[in-house]
């Protein structure tokens, strides 16, 4: 406490010789205020422009946020329609597969198919052997 007294009394005995602190750099109390307030509207206009360009961020968030739910949306619809294509065709094959005769074939079917994959395989490898 002392201390804090000693430091006040010090400083009031350095400045009552040349006054206030503005009158000792020159600068009177009205300009002063007068620059303080003209720093103050320099900050206020900064934040007038932050905030719009805040505002403007905002704005492009949102709208950037609905058409990723209409997106969605279509995209939700589209896979409803699919889902339910699939259900119809995954019927009809437990239709063909429930009788005997039928399984037959869909198994001769399937055979074919990978007997002609396996056929075209062999055949691009023997070409790629005798035109190298």
């Amino acid at each position: 406490m002392n201390y804090r007294r000693d430091s006040r009394g010090s400083r009031s005995a350095l400045f009552d010789n040349y006054g206030s602190i503005e009158d000792g750099l020159g600068v009177s109390s009205s300009q002063s205020h007068e620059i303080n307030e003209h720093e103050n509207d320099k900050a206020v206009d900064n934040l007038q422009d932050r905030v719009m360009l805040l505002k403007r961020l905002t704005g492009d968030i949102h709208d950037e946020v609905e058409s990723h739910n209409r997106f969605l949306d279509k995209m939700g619809h589209s896979m409803d329609a699919s889902r339910g294509i699939m259900s119809g065709t995954v019927d009809r094959f437990k239709k063909v597969f429930d009788k005997k005769s039928n399984r037959q074939v869909c198994k001769l079917a399937g055979y074919f198919v990978v007997a002609f994959i396996l056929l075209f395989y062999l055949i691009k490898i023997i070409g790629y052997f005798l035109w190298r």
